[in-house]
């Protein structure tokens, strides 16, 4: 079999600065035995997809659907698939599989590292020792704390997992709280004031939804300690800006550590960037060289799985 008349088909993509080369080079060095192509152009999507049983990528259309005859599977390397033609897939006969869980052991890196960051004050050691400035300073401690942590997916069940080392208490909230979670105690939405109310860290690894749009505002963040770190790695319009900038100039928040902003990207003359008491990254928690690894990990199961007649993972369709 050859490129033309491939297994898997790669579509055109960048993701964390990576691009289908990468993702590509990840799946033949899993699946040998089967011949992948990437797909470099529109017309070369268009040409591949016609005989392609798997596709790969970010995005498929309804025009690319119905030349792609034997398609059997599009797996997305995004977790989040509303943005796909689901019902048209669905029509067609398509599988469709995501990448949740691809970002648990890199984005709970980063949520410990910023809290870590804002309880021994890294960014005031970085501002001094920039001054050469011997000039010592109080902070304090991750362990024993009370981390609240907003969406119980893959990132969110793995922060938990992670912070079991500092031996702090930590408070779940989920959409169905009935299901219980990993941590100490499960909130529903309707309880999340409750729920936040006591944590010396509040981290936000929910979806973007109707529910958690505007989540946390004025109000929430009232209810929230005065030395209360928020870290948001999920999205930015969960948090409304303009409240979050008057708490954290007027000190009724100790910090917050930003992976995503609202508006993103953040513009130059955005007041967040002068304000000491807050880190900001460029929307980068995920980016490290495992994320198309674990994305062909997921596949080169689902390969397998599809030759055996078997369940597939992380099947959302």
């Amino acid at each position: 079999m050859s490129e033309s008349d491939p297994d898997v088909v790669v579509l055109r993509q960048t993701i964390h600065g990576s691009d289908a080369r990468d993702l590509a080079a990840a799946i033949r060095e899993r699946l040998p035995e089967r011949t992948v192509a990437m797909a470099r152009t529109p017309d070369e999507e268009r040409e591949l997809l016609e005989t392609a049983r798997i596709a790969v990528g970010l995005h498929i259309d309804e025009s690319q659907l119905a030349a792609a005859e034997n398609l059997e599977l599009f797996a997305c390397v995004f977790a989040g698939t509303g943005h796909l033609p689901r019902d048209a897939l669905a029509d067609h006969g398509v599988a469709v599989t995501n990448a949740s869980g691809v970002h648990g052991p890199n984005i709970s890196e980063y949520v410990v590292g910023a809290m870590v960051t804002h309880a021994r004050q890294w960014q005031r050691a970085h501002r001094q020792q920039a001054r050469r400035e011997w000039r010592n300073y109080e902070t304090t401690e991750v362990y024993g704390s009370t981390v609240a942590v907003v969406g119980l997916g893959a990132i969110g069940r793995t922060v938990v997992d992670r912070l079991a080392a500092f031996d702090v208490e930590t408070i779940g909230v989920r959409y169905s709280p009935e299901k219980g979670g990993p941590t100490d105690e499960v909130y529903g939405f309707d309880a999340f004031h409750e729920a936040i109310a006591d944590a010396e860290y509040v981290v936000l690894a929910c979806p973007l939804t109707a529910a958690t749009r505007g989540l946390v505002d004025a109000e929430a963040l009232r209810t929230m300690r005065s030395d209360a770190v928020l870290i948001n790695v999920a999205r930015g319009p969960i948090v409304d800006t303009d409240a979050l900038v008057s708490d954290l100039r007027n000190s009724r928040i100790r910090g917050a550590a930003l992976d995503v902003t609202d508006p993103e990207p953040l513009p130059e003359d955005h007041p967040l960037w002068g304000l000491s008491n807050v880190t900001i990254t460029p929307h980068n928690a995920g980016h490290t060289p495992h994320y198309y690894d674990r994305v062909a990990e997921i596949l080169a199961e689902n390969v397998r799985r599809l030759g055996a007649g078997d369940d597939l993972k992380n099947r959302v369709v």
